[in-house]
């Protein structure tokens, strides 16, 4: 093993630069002119003590599914006084089923308002507010092929 890489290993060790200068004397006794390079490494711990982990998403895959893209509104049961209506969304990658009501929270979204073939859902991403609405397929229609 030659000079430099026992420096190196010295230096990688965490060895302090006096301890590291005493390895890189010649055999005769002299200094080298060479500086001596060393590397120290902060560690950082995190105590949870009751708190969130700092380095985790504030924002949870569930509060971002399921997306408009995702879901079909398969039944809507319409009520004219407008205060009882639901909906029925199904999510297309999941399977799963969401009954909703004027004022549910579906993830990001919100429904706003229900009509007798259209939900409409009010989105709220980075400060800004917009409304999005989904339509029950006209199954009267006749299909051609």
């Amino acid at each position: 093993m030659n000079r430099w890489s026992l420096v190196a290993l010295i230096a990688l060790a965490g060895v302090t630069a006096p301890l590291a200068a005493q390895s890189s004397r010649t055999s005769s006794g002299a200094n080298d002119t060479a500086k001596v390079m060393t590397f120290n490494r902060e560690i950082f711990q995190y105590s949870r003590a009751d708190r969130r982990d700092p380095f985790l998403s504030l924002v949870t895959t569930s509060q971002l599914r399921p997306t408009l893209a995702d879901l079909r509104l398969t039944t809507i049961a319409y009520d004219p006084s407008g205060g009882n209506s639901v909906a029925v969304l199904r999510d297309l990658g999941t399977k799963e089923q969401y009954r909703v009501k004027v004022g549910s929270a579906l993830g990001r979204m919100r429904v706003v308002r229900i009509e007798p073939k259209v939900v409409t859902f009010a989105l709220e991403e980075f400060g800004f507010s917009r409304q999005e609405t989904l339509s029950l397929n006209d199954s009267t229609r006749t299909r051609t092929p």
